[in-house]
């Protein structure tokens, strides 16, 4: 017979497994998760083959999942963007020992099938969040997010698809879990309509100025094939009495000359169709009538020049010290972002955005997620600015990015303008103790 190992030795190889089985199945199983905001869609069972990473030494699961789809809109039109949430409710397995696992250390992601109109997979992601699960306990419910672009207008169904569940526990360690018979049922529908395709006409010009009578040449492209485009000056928001034609070629462009004698002209644009349009058309570009009109005698003309500058950011300075936590216990870190000013001295049509995205925080031997910080942005305007600022919604910032303020395109737009945000970041219970930190960018565009 041979030898027995002793006991702490089989008793230590027998935990290091468990924990690897566990892993592997920590997030494979659930409970009830209240759905997200929106549409939710149908709870549906579908056949599910997972297969645990081949270090727990663990056979394939062959179970039932039960999810659901949910959208933000069931009503889109062709071109919009529709959020698509998978929550897993139930999935196919549950935790076979006693060891309890801790809390945020699996990250789901998964697709969404989509048929009908539309056909193809939403890819779609969750938050490396989970509640502390006791051992022989129900898994909680897990959600991943997605987007998709309208492309057909139709009923688009949607069903639940594969998922994957990365756990970060002792080993970086996956758990595919796949459809057995693909398509899934359907959970959601959305019924898509025709809607307008996104005007991505522009203009150019020759010159910025000319004389009572000179001609400017206005150039345009991504026009309607073949339309017969009218040159139009502008004085402010009304169209002025110089007018001619041009007809866009086989790709959408067209050169056309526009003589210019209105001299409250400010702009020149170039639309489709009877009369101007937003949605046919491009400009206004900026154009000046020089005023040469005769100096009467004993009189002195006096010009001035109002020079165009540029769209620049400062920020009051560069780093955030947020609120400390307490270890065993987490929760928000809070903090202030560094005023930023904005000044737009362009003085064209054009509006700006501010966008950012911050990197994961880093600190001894771990990291928290980007997507743990959120921000609550607010903007101001300066009295006597042309522009009114609008600041971005509140929510997640995360390694993607978002919107922090804003100003719309306009016929004369800029400004001064300062933009702040409350910054709050999530922090887990149990992160080791120790300082992180993460970089956020700002972007101006």
């Amino acid at each position: 017979m041979g030898s027995t190992p002793p006991r702490s030795r089989r008793s230590r190889r027998w935990r290091w497994s468990a924990l690897f089985g566990v892993t592997a199945l920590a997030v494979t199983a659930g409970g009830a998760l209240a759905f997200p905001a929106g549409a939710a869609g149908t709870n549906v069972d579908f056949a599910t083959h997972c297969v645990p990473p081949a270090v727990a030494g663990l056979p394939p699961i062959d179970g039932t999942t039960t999810a659901n789809v949910s959208v933000d809109n069931v009503s889109p039109k062709v071109g919009d963007t529709v959020t698509v949430t998978y929550t897993v409710v139930t999935a196919a397995a549950s935790n076979p020992t006693d060891l309890a696992l801790p809390a945020d250390i699996m990250t789901p992601t998964g697709k969404v099938t989509l048929g009908g109109a539309q056909t193809g997979d939403v890819t779609v992601a969750g938050p490396k969040k989970n509640p502390p699960v006791p051992g022989k306990a129900a898994f909680p419910s897990f959600s991943m997010t997605g987007t998709f672009t309208v492309t057909k207008p139709g009923r688009i169904t949607l069903s639940p698809g594969d998922y994957n569940i990365h756990t970060s526990y002792i080993l970086e360690l996956d758990t595919p879990c796949a459809v057995t018979t693909p398509p899934a049922p359907v959970s959601q529908t959305v019924t898509a309509t025709d809607g307008t395709p996104a005007n991505t006409r522009a203009i150019s010009l020759s010159s910025a100025s000319g004389d009572p009578g000179a001609s400017v040449t206005v150039s345009g492209t991504n026009f309607t094939p073949g339309a017969t485009v009218t040159l139009a000056g502008r004085a402010g928001g009304n169209q002025t009495a110089d007018t001619a034609t041009a007809t866009a070629d086989a790709q959408g462009a067209f050169s056309g000359s526009l003589v210019v004698k209105d001299k409250t002209t400010t702009g020149v644009v170039a639309y489709e169709g009877g009369s101007w349009s937003a949605d046919k058309g491009a400009g206004p570009a900026a154009y000046v009538v020089n005023d040469n009109s005769p100096v009467p005698p004993g009189s002195q003309k006096l010009t001035t020049t109002v020079k165009a500058g540029t769209l620049s950011l400062s920020q009051a300075a560069d780093s955030v010290a947020l609120s400390a936590v307490d270890f065993g216990k987490g929760g928000a870190s809070t903090g202030a972002l560094r005023t930023v000013t904005v000044k737009d001295f362009r003085g064209g049509p054009a509006g700006w955005s501010l966008t950012g995205k911050v990197t994961d925080f880093s600190g001894p031997g771990a990291k928290i997620d980007a997507g743990r910080l959120s921000w609550t942005p607010a903007c101001a305007t300066r009295p006597g600015s042309p522009s009114t600022c609008k600041a971005g919604s509140a929510g997640t910032l995360g390694a993607t990015g978002a919107t922090l303020a804003q100003t719309p395109d306009g016929t004369l737009t800029g400004g001064e303008f300062t933009v702040d945000a409350g910054l709050s970041l999530d922090v887990p219970a149990f992160t080791p103790p120790g300082a992180y930190s993460g970089v956020l960018t700002l972007t101006l565009t």
